[in-house]
């Protein structure tokens, strides 16, 4: 191995070692992250870490990217062994839950309440949008095939906005189709974080999955797949 390779191996390993003790600064801090923190953690002086992120934000949007990369690639490996749209639907959004429930904290920290002082840069949104996407492909696979019922169209001004968003990822979908999308992501979305943050306490106890199950699929009505 070369010096250039072996330097890059190392730097490589100690970047994620970083970000693996970031992670469990989320776990007792929250994202009220402290470069100062890991570093005494690892046994670091802070300015050896600053060599690797330069700041509190660089470090964030590390996490962040590998939090919507992670939830991603999982609902995607699990909408891929599925036969049909529904079935590729639950697989995606069952592996989403049980990511977040394994995951709580990287959770929060992409679907929970913004970092205050923390502004999200262009490189988190390809990330951050995967599992909509996939969502989305889903939906306009089961449009294409004739699964999906014609419901009216779309009017006002954001149905204007969505327009141009249709026509760029789903050419031939019909905003309304997309507007059913989103709003069911956001409804699935809601289902996990409310479940994570202890709203079910009380309630729904022993079959949460179950429940959420009917969530999921309530979604899926709503963006207009037939159960």
């Amino acid at each position: 191995m070369s010096a250039a390779n072996l330097r890059a191996r190392v730097r490589a390993e100690m970047t994620e070692e970083i970000k693996s003790v970031a992670r469990r600064h989320l776990a007792t801090d929250g994202a009220n992250l402290s470069l100062r923190a890991v570093a005494r953690d690892l046994g670091m002086a802070s300015s050896a870490v600053y060599r690797y992120f330069a700041s509190r934000d660089d470090l964030l949007t590390a996490l962040i990217i590998d939090a919507y990369d992670a939830v991603g690639e999982t609902a995607e490996q699990a909408a891929a062994g599925a036969d049909n749209p529904l079935e590729k639907w639950l697989a995606a959004g069952h592996a989403a839950r049980e990511w977040a429930v394994a995951n709580p904290h990287e959770w929060a920290l992409i679907y929970g309440s913004p970092v205050p002082g923390y502004a999200a840069p262009q490189d988190t949104v390809v990330p951050a949008t995967r599992v909509m996407l996939l969502l989305g492909r889903t939906i306009a696979e089961a449009y294409e095939s004739g699964v999906i019922v014609e419901r009216p169209p779309l009017t006002g001004r954001f149905a204007e906005e969505l327009a141009p968003i249709a026509a760029a990822y789903h050419p031939g979908v019909p905003p309304r189709v997309i507007a059913d999308t989103i709003a069911a992501f956001f409804q699935i979305c809601g289902a996990i974080s409310f479940e994570l943050f202890g709203q079910l306490k009380n309630s729904i106890e022993e079959d949460r999955r179950g429940f959420f199950d009917y969530q999921l699929r309530a979604a899926a009505t709503l963006a207009g797949l037939t159960l």
